[in-house]
């Protein structure tokens, strides 16, 4: 199972960082009822995305430093680089 929630996983971290991402969003396309496929949580444990707010924007997604490295060593990182990341030493919101 984990083959298939680490090719979900990249899916969800490509799709972020094609570009900017509200949580809502994220949450509608990616959150799933199914405990066999955690794809959002274990993306978010693993700390290769972060919840943050922005002004006039609310609630939004981004990728992290791992979560970079994550997609780019996957050979899927180089599409939109730097679009959608998190600035590293940035504290995780709770």
């Amino acid at each position: 199972m984990s083959d298939t929630v680490d090719a979900l996983i990249l899916d969800l971290l490509e799709w972020i960082s094609a570009g900017p991402r509200s949580y809502d969003e994220v949450m509608e396309a990616w959150r799933t009822s199914c405990p066999r496929l955690p794809v959002w949580e274990d993306a978010s444990d693993r700390g290769f995305v972060v919840r943050e707010r922005s002004d006039g924007q609310g609630l939004r997604v981004l990728l992290t430093p791992a979560g970079r490295r994550f997609l780019e060593a996957s050979g899927r990182g180089g599409r939109m680089a730097g679009a959608g990341t998190a600035m590293a030493g940035r504290a995780r919101p709770s």
